[in-house]
This record gives structure tokens, C-alpha cells and sequence, in this order.
């Protein structure tokens, strides 16, 4: 850990940097690639839950009843390929689709029948699609608003730059979330709906870290000639990203707990819904806002005039610069009793050779 903690303090003072903004090219291919899986996934459709499509649920009650002898039972009643879960209070759920023809009565007398308990203690309610549109049209408004509010605020607090690449990654983030979540087969159910709003928040909570300190380090950056925009923006992101990766870490650790231990284990189906649509979209957001926001504003900062102006004067700076050491070179060697046309042939890795050697002059 004190190793770690020394990278922190060395990447904030500019010791150790990693060069994030200048192989932006690079972030881009995997971001396009894992989009790309995620678009064939969405492309292959939504494991949609029986509260977005409509259908019949019954609860069941008995002790010592496993989901895999409920599946068996329910599938000689039921010949719609009902699922079967356990939900959180021990208790075992059974969801059957608006497909299948028999009554909501007659699969509640059969399945109590089957199952060996009373009838009065299977639950039973119909659930109708028109819910789901609700609750969708709704997480839709919500999401639509969310966006736009964010964009105005980013292009009044800092830039519309800065707005934009936000506005990319937190897209970024949701279309991984989803598309990952139709690869896996999850169900979609409204707390899925609840984690896919949720890590929008987060995704944008690190993004505007990473950016309010590389506006503090461009503050006046037109008016010297050694730090490009890019190179800046890169250093303000080698700042943040200690602190990024352990608010990363610190979040996904329970959620990780939730999703393997809570339905991996202990098969709290309902706990699966929320914790992988968070677990995926914490992951995206830490990677999209070091790997795709700061890339992307630097990009588009880059095309301002006075930022390109900045870059031509900061190159000249630096050629001048280089002459300037083969020039030290070049006398260092003639002390030497180089001769002189051998000066500009061996250039800066001369001189810098000859920087360690003690002179020959007495």
C-alpha cells in the first residue's frame, strides 16, 4: 500500500505520468470494439421481466422447498416455461407469461396441488403489460432530463467541451451496461432499471473530478510555450488517478459482495437485477471517464485556433530548444578537439555523451 500511495504522490507532482490523452487512438479501438459486443447483444434483445411484459406471479410458501423442485412442479403445470426464483424472505417465486392458456386460478389450484401445500398459501397476482410501459416511458423521461440538465450545467460551470465529452461517456457507459446485461441474460426488472440511473450519477461524479482539475492546470496555458493542451489535460489526469481508481474500488467492492455472495451464493435472485447492472456500469464509468472524457475534450480542445497556435508555438519552443543543445554539444566537442564538421553529425547524443565526460581544457 505504501508503494501505491508513493505512485500517488509521484503522478500528482509530475515525477511518474502516463500518457492517456496521447494514445487516445488506442482508448478508442477498445471502447469501439466493446460497444460493438454490446450493440450485438442489444441486437439479440432484453431478457424483459414479467413487470415490462405482462404475465401471472405466484408465491409459495413451504419449508424446505428448493428452486430446482419448484422448476420441476411448475413445469408439469405450466407448459409456457414459467421461471422460477427465490426472493429474499425464503419464499419461492414463479412467474408465468401472458402465453399460457390456462386461467390464473386454474395454475394456482394445480401448482398448489403438485407442490403439496394449501391452497390459500400460493399467492397469486396478475401483472399487466401496461405497468411496464409505464415504468419505462417514465425511466425514459427521467433519463432524457438527466442528460439535458447535465449538459447545461457542464457548459456553464466549466465548457461546452467539457459537456460534450461527458455527454459521450456517460452514453459510453449505458450502452456497455445494457449491452453486457442482454450477453449475460439477465432478467430486466425494475431494479434494473434503478442501477442503470444509478451509475449515471457516479460515471459523471468521476468525470467532472478528472475535469475540474485539468481546468486548473489549463488556466492560462496560452500564455506559455512549454505545455500543450493535450500534455496538460494529461497531467491533470495522472492527478486524479489514484483517487479514481480507489473510489472505484471502494464502490465496486460491495457491490461485488451483492452480486457474488448475494446471488451467486446465496441465490437472492432479486439482489442479481441491481448489483450487475452496477458492477458493470461502476467498471465502464472509472474506465470511460481516464480513458474516453479527457481524450475526447482534449481532442476537441485541440481544434480551437489559439490551442493550435499554442501547439505550433510550444513545438518551435522545443526545435529551438534542441538547436540550442547540439549548439553546447557541438562546443564541447571542438574543446575536445573534435573536428568541426563531425559537430552537427553526432548532435544532441553527442553532447550528451560529452556532458559527462571532464573537459580536456586546463
Amino acid at each position: 500500500m505504501s508503494r501505491f500511495s508513493n505512485l500517488g504522490h509521484r503522478l500528482y507532482q509530475g515525477e511518474v505520468s502516463f500518457d492517456f490523452v496521447g494514445r487516445r487512438k488506442v482508448w478508442y479501438s477498445i471502447s469501439g470494439v466493446i460497444v460493438l459486443v454490446a450493440a450485438i447483444g442489444l441486437a439479440m434483445g432484453l431478457h424483459l421481466g414479467i413487470e415490462f411484459k405482462g404475465g401471472s406471479v405466484y408465491t409459495v410458501s413451504k419449508p424446505g422447498l428448493t428452486v430446482s423442485q419448484a422448476q420441476e412442479k411448475a413445469d408439469q403445470v405450466v407448459s409456457s416455461h414459467p421461471l422460477v426464483q427465490s426472493t429474499d424472505n425464503g419464499k419461492i417465486r414463479i412467474q408465468v407469461s401472458t402465453e399460457e392458456p390456462k386461467s390464473s386460478d386454474e395454475v394456482r389450484s394445480q401448482l398448489a396441488e403438485k407442490i403439496g401445500v394449501p391452497l390459500d398459501t400460493v399467492e397469486a397476482q396478475v401483472i399487466g403489460p401496461s405497468w411496464g410501459k409505464q415504468i419505462s416511458s417514465k425511466a425514459l423521461t427521467g433519463l432524457i432530463i438527466f442528460m439535458i440538465l447535465v449538459t447545461v450545467y457542464l457548459a456553464i460551470a466549466f465548457e461546452w467541451r467539457m459537456a460534450v465529452a461527458a455527454l459521450v461517456a456517460l452514453i459510453h457507459d449505458l450502452l456497455i451496461t445494457i449491452g453486457v446485461y442482454a450477453l449475460v441474460g439477465f432478467e430486466v426488472t425494475p431494479g434494473t432499471v434503478i442501477g442503470f440511473l444509478t451509475i449515471l450519477g457516479y460515471s459523471l461524479y468521476d468525470t467532472v473530478v478528472v475535469f475540474d482539475t485539468v481546468k486548473e492546470n489549463t488556466k492560462g496555458l496560452t500564455k506559455q510555450n512549454k505545455l500543450t493542451y493535450s500534455e496538460a489535460a494529461n497531467a491533470g489526469l495522472n492527478q486524479t488517478l489514484v483517487r479514481s481508481l480507489n473510489t472505484t474500488v471502494v464502490a465496486l467492492l460491495p457491490v461485488a459482495a451483492l452480486l457474488f455472495i448475494g446471488g451467486g451464493i446465496l441465490g437472492a435472485g432479486t439482489l442479481n437485477d441491481i448489483s450487475l447492472a452496477l458492477f458493470i456500469g461502476l467498471a465502464a464509468g472509472a474506465y470511460s471517464s481516464i480513458c474516453v472524457a479527457t481524450p475526447l475534450l482534449a481532442q476537441l480542445k485541440e481544434e480551437q485556433p489559439e490551442m493550435k497556435a499554442l501547439r505550433k508555438r510550444v513545438l518551435q519552443h522545443r526545435a529551438a530548444a534542441g538547436k540550442a543543445e547540439d549548439a553546447v554539444a557541438g562546443d564541447e566537442l571542438a574543446d575536445e578537439g573534435q573536428p568541426a564538421g563531425m559537430v552537427g553529425q553526432r548532435g544532441r547524443a553527442a553532447g550528451t555523451r560529452a556532458k559527462g565526460r571532464p573537459s580536456t581544457k586546463r
